[in-house]
């Protein structure tokens, strides 16, 4: 079976690649728009679905990963900032606290779809309104939701627990990439 990523991201490359599959990356344009009364832990899995059914049909030996995180705090989403002001006010709402990050995935074939969410816990130490400027300045993390990587200088500096997978809080949660294309016997 052909494994296709629908996903820009690095670090989802990254993780789908040094889990041993080989894929193909696709692009989907799809207009993110969440609906307006949405709980929280549902929205990535919502994201994802949104995502794969905005996808061409596939043929009977392709295998669709889509997939989708969600940061919220104090049941308030964070989503990708849109400038440094607006990543400096998010790592500001983050300092010294605990959130959540959201990824959902939907794995989908010519004639299933699994769509599944992990959540983890984050906690952050107190950031300096210098220590944000740095991050912000020199990481530029725009493209990411919540402001922050963890696998860069903020999340190694201030991220002083966390519960949950560290592949999650990256952008993929890889178990349940591995779990689930083991069932469609992609493995």
């Amino acid at each position: 079976m052909k494994l296709l990523l629908a996903s820009q991201s690095p670090r989802r490359k990254e993780l789908l690649s040094s889990l041993g599959f080989e894929f193909e990356v696709v692009k989907i344009d799809c207009e993110e728009i969440l609906p307006a009364h949405i709980k929280i832990e549902e929205a990535a899995a919502y994201l994802a679905e949104l995502k794969s059914s905005a996808f061409r049909d596939l043929v009977d030996d392709e295998v669709l990963l889509t997939s989708d995180t969600v940061v919220a705090i104090d049941h308030q989403f964070l989503g990708k900032p849109k400038d440094e002001e607006d990543a400096f006010h998010m790592l500001q709402s983050l300092s010294g606290r605990t959130h959540q990050v959201y990824t959902g995935i939907t794995i989908k074939t010519a004639d299933k779809t699994i769509t599944e969410t992990d959540v983890a816990d984050v906690t952050f130490d107190t950031i300096s309104d210098e220590e944000i400027k740095y991050y912000v300045q020199h990481y530029k993390p725009f493209d990411k939701a919540g402001s922050y990587g963890i696998q860069e200088w903020l999340g190694m500096a201030k991220i002083i627990s966390m519960k949950g997978s560290y592949y999650t809080i990256m952008g993929l949660p890889t178990h349940l990439v591995y779990k689930i294309l083991k069932e469609i016997s992609m493995i």
